[in-house]
């Protein structure tokens, strides 16, 4: 039996997500930038579903723009931001996605901005009042905290994040890849500047996503080439993947509930079992419902000499699941994220990421060869 602990790397698709694509692959195969019908045929799939995205997220369909993913619009966003508006300081955390913490020390190398990294707790919680503190001291700064962090889980309170933003009139970003699709965000009532989306993090097709840009803000393209996006993103649309997404997220705001609830309950099932199997386990981040992202748990096992192994043991059992240690070992780097939460690195740590389509029958077998691992370590 295989079984799939790896969603926050990539979902399966929905079979509904299938069927819309290839329907569309099979009729509308024009460029929307063409003239004729159809081009215009195709141009008018794409608008739909721009509206209805926007429609989901309480926004305009002139605040989408579509790219090819989460990284491409966390790119987007945080440097032409800092070009548009002559931004000389950024604020993050050191446990961002690197598509935001690469691209912040990357400016930095350039000497463009001086970058501050915020205090987080042996949780991942991250520092609000350090976050004051830094926006005093340097009030015309771009800031990026991620909605939930991809390893460990943990939530940030961004409707927090965005009030301390506006008063002190910094730009504010947040890298939403994780969360969009499994919390609703409502994008009339959160004042924040630009978030982010991926469609196969919630069941749609790898390669699309999004960048929402306040009607406020006004950036420049980070690709050139072509007046696509409404001259904002140059290059001709990935117009099945932009179908495939904006049902994938239709799909998961109209079963949200359900599956929050669902997949919560795998998540708590899996810490009880993992409790009494292993006695000794732990658990990397905030495992509080309120405060972590349910679709995320990251396990730190005692068996400590089984660091470089396992992954494989698990992967040669028919179980995918991703993670790691924070020391560096090898090749390896290391996460640097349990390094940034001074995580044991004498542990090996497991991320499990589940979906509506795990099982407790499946928890059941792989806390069963957790056990068996640790116990022949």
């Amino acid at each position: 039996m295989q079984i799939y602990l790896d969603n926050a790397a990539t979902t399966p698709l929905d079979s509904e997500v299938i069927q819309v694509m290839v329907e569309t692959m099979q009729s509308d195969f024009g460029n929307p930038s063409s003239i004729h019908a159809h081009g215009r045929q195709a141009k008018t799939i794409v608008e739909k579903a721009r509206k209805t995205i926007a429609q989901l997220l309480h926004a305009s369909p002139a605040e989408i723009f579509f790219t090819s993913g989460g990284t491409e619009a966390d790119n987007m966003a945080i440097v032409r931001s800092i070009e548009a508006y002559g931004i000389t300081h950024a604020i993050t955390t050191p446990i961002e996605h690197h598509a935001v913490l690469h691209t912040l020390e990357e400016l930095e190398k350039s000497g463009k901005i001086q970058l501050d990294l915020l205090r987080v707790d042996a949780q991942g919680n991250v520092d609000l009042t350090h976050l004051e503190e830094l926006l005093a001291q340097n009030p015309k700064s771009l800031v990026s905290i991620m909605h939930a962090n991809n390893e460990i889980g943990n939530l940030a309170n961004i409707n927090k994040v965005s009030e301390i933003c506006q008063q002190y009139q910094a730009i504010f970003h947040s890298d939403t890849v994780q969360t969009m699709g499994h919390y609703p965000h409502n994008l009339s009532e959160l004042k924040i500047d630009f978030i982010t989306g991926a469609a196969h993090k919630f069941h749609g097709p790898k390669g699309v996503g999004f960048l929402y840009i306040n009607a406020n803000n006004k950036i420049k393209p980070l690709i050139f080439g072509g007046a696509q996006e409404r001259n904002m993103r140059g290059g001709t649309e990935n117009v099945y993947g932009i179908v495939g997404l904006a049902k994938a997220l239709e799909i998961a705001y109209r079963d949200m509930e359900e599956h929050q609830s669902y997949i919560q309950g795998l998540k708590s099932y899996m810490i009880d079992e993992l409790k009494k199997a292993i006695p000794t386990v732990e658990f990397n981040g905030n495992t509080e419902p309120q405060n972590s992202l349910y679709t995320v748990l990251n396990v730190s096992l005692p068996c400590t000499n089984m660091n470089d192994m396992l992954l494989f043991n698990l992967d040669i059992s028919g179980i995918s699941a991703s993670g790691g240690s924070a020391c560096s070992s090898g090749s390896e780097i290391g996460s640097h994220v349990l390094k940034g939460i001074n995580a044991n690195p004498d542990r090996p740590s497991v991320r499990f990421s589940f979906s509506k389509n795990n099982t407790k029958e499946e928890i059941d077998t792989v806390v069963a060869k957790l056990k068996e691992i640790c116990e022949h370590a």
